[in-house]
């Protein structure tokens, strides 16, 4: 269904049916896959509006337009991963531009900068972004792009997207949000101001652990057009039966979203009670910092939580992450299922170890991503695993 038919319906009914037409040959209810790779002319440069696969494939298109609708903006683009459309974003850079970013991000984000694009001279500067005046500081005539995660990734840091985006426009730089942590159920960056929003739609979009994909989304149409020419070009795209599976798991996202909440407050709060745990890192407590930014620009706290050991040490972390029987050992969240993960070791040791203690990412700290099994059970598993 088009943004114009949607407009004004509930989040749910957005959710269900954005981007989905049934298919005028056949009436199918479910955008088909198109496996293909190329399009016969009628005449040279005569054609349906689809040429060649790289550059247009109808089950991406359908993708694309519920991406945009499901952020509140006016383009989608898809990819073949999160780091993918990250990639395609700081591709908008030349040479001398500063990109400023949050210290504490996903590791791959961090890799992506630091082992690809400082060499083309591309300058990026992190600071903790939870406070908008860390950003205002650095801000220079070079500075070309600020790139926030809220919630961050480990820590659950929030940073308040309207006051960074009035930075942005005074300084004639873009705004990027990676949104993946909280998905579009719980927060649209567009509507306190950025310019673009990321996902990495192998999470909670597509939800089921089945899929890598990225997207993104604004409402330029010249920016929309620079981002179109880098994924044509550059060509990383995601084939139809992904752009498919992400179609299907989108249908399903406000009633996942809404037991993964349910569970991670149940979870968050257990945690935070266990007389071995030292801390909970979590938006959703009425006295943590972030919690006042967070209930104005989301509409939960999410499935996502971090917390340490009263044991520091590395060894008592690793008895708990070798001993859960629900919660899965492995990268990656989103997915139905309960994941555990040492961020140290795993998803963030890309990060050099100094870098991650100063930014407080320590070598203990142990992530959840809380699925939609019965939250007795992951409650059960989490303790025995803790002791």
């Amino acid at each position: 269904m088009s943004a114009e038919n949607l407009a004004g319906k509930g989040l749910a009914t957005k959710i269900i049916h954005a981007g989905a037409e049934p298919d005028p040959s056949t009436g199918a209810i479910m955008t088909p896959i198109f496996q293909t790779s190329t399009y016969v002319q009628s005449a040279p440069g005569q054609h349906k509006g689809y040429e060649y696969a790289r550059s247009q494939n109808p089950t991406r298109k359908a993708l694309e337009e519920a991406y945009a609708i499901l952020e509140n903006g006016k383009y989608g683009l898809a990819f073949s991963s999160g780091v993918a459309a990250t990639d395609a974003v700081i591709k908008l850079m030349n040479p001398g531009d500063e990109v400023i970013a949050a210290s504490d991000m996903y590791g791959g984000t961090y890799r992506l900068f630091t082992k690809i694009f400082e060499k083309f001279g591309i300058k990026f500067i992190y600071v903790d972004t939870t406070n908008a005046g860390n950003i205002k500081a650095v801000v220079t005539a070079n500075t070309k792009l600020i790139w926030l995660e809220t919630p961050t990734n480990p820590l659950m840091n929030i940073t308040d997207i309207a006051a960074v985006s009035e930075i942005a426009k005074a300084a004639g730089a873009l705004l990027c949000v990676d949104n993946t942590f909280a998905s579009p159920y719980l927060q649209n960056p567009i509507d306190f101001g950025a310019d673009i929003v990321m996902h990495s739609a192998t999470k909670y979009l597509g939800g089921h652990s089945d899929v890598i994909q990225g997207c993104l989304v604004m409402n330029d149409h010249d920016l929309r057009e620079k981002l179109y020419l880098i994924q044509k070009s550059c060509g990383a795209v995601p084939g139809p039966m992904d752009c498919f599976l992400v179609l299907r798991g989108i249908k399903t996202l406000h009633v996942r979203m809404k037991q993964h909440c349910e569970n991670g407050i149940a979870i968050a709060h257990c945690l935070r009670n266990h007389p071995k745990v030292a801390t909970v890192y979590w938006p959703g407590f009425e006295d943590s910092a972030g919690y006042a930014v967070a209930k104005k620009q989301m509409r939960g706290f999410g499935g996502m939580i971090s917390f340490t050991l009263k044991d520091e040490s590395v060894e008592a972390a690793n008895k708990v992450l070798s001993s859960t029987k629900i919660f899965s050992l492995a990268e990656s969240l989103g997915g139905v299922e309960s994941l555990i993960n040492h961020p140290a070791s795993m998803t963030h040791a890309s990060i050099p170890r100094a870098e991650r203690i100063k930014n407080g990412l320590s070598d203990g700290l142990i992530r959840l991503s809380v699925g939609i099994e019965d939250a007795v059970d992951l409650i059960a598993d989490l303790e025995q695993a803790i002791g």
